[in-house]
């Protein structure tokens, strides 16, 4: 993603990409942190910058994992379909860096079937979370208490059911970095009706 001509803030996020990713879950929180002037950088946790999405959309990456220092990020953003969620479950830096966060008490952000692999490392154990309703059973596994919102938030923990809540998840990240009144801002240019 280009970064935005004005900035709001110095928190950028890190969306990870995996062969098989989700593509709305990825650039449609993209796309709402560009309007509101946080830098999104997709990072393909492949060999290559060209990363395929579940239905075949090539995308180009901004970075590579390997070039990539994650915790220089204020958010770790965990986009879901499949196999991309397997993809970025099977990487152990993103493994090792959800961990970190999770430890530290950043922020980290998961959708559709990714949650699944912040429970399966622990990390949802005792939290609110959501997920895809596929996967519910397995953050439930992890010990996550569940809810069926479009969005949920506990405490640097936030997690999200699918590519149509994407818009939703986008905004809640905007909500944690800047405050109310960017949400506004932005759902007033997207024109979100609610």
């Amino acid at each position: 993603m280009p970064t935005p001509d004005k900035l709001a803030t110095d928190a950028a996020v890190a969306i990870m990409l995996a062969e098989g990713f989700e593509e709305v879950e990825a650039l449609a929180v993209a796309d709402v942190l560009y309007r509101a002037g946080v830098r999104a950088d997709l990072i393909s946790v492949t060999d290559a910058r060209h990363v395929t999405s579940s239905h075949g959309i090539r995308v180009v990456a901004d970075r590579m994992l390997e070039d990539t220092d994650l915790s220089t990020y204020a958010l770790l953003f965990l986009p879901g379909g499949m196999p991309g969620t397997l993809g970025l479950k099977a990487t152990p830096a993103i493994q090792e860096e959800v961990l970190r966060r999770a430890d530290a008490g950043e922020l980290i952000a998961a959708i559709c079937a990714a949650p699944s692999i912040l429970a399966e490392l622990g990390v949802l154990d005792g939290r609110h979370a959501t997920a895809n309703p596929a996967f519910v059973k397995a953050i439930a596994g992890g010990g996550a208490i569940v809810h069926e919102n479009p969005v949920v938030v506990d405490e640097a923990v936030i997690t999200s059911r699918g590519a149509g809540t994407s818009l939703d998840l986008g905004l809640e990240i905007v909500r944690v970095l800047l405050g109310d009144a960017a949400v506004d801002e932005v759902s007033r240019a997207i024109v979100r009706s609610r």
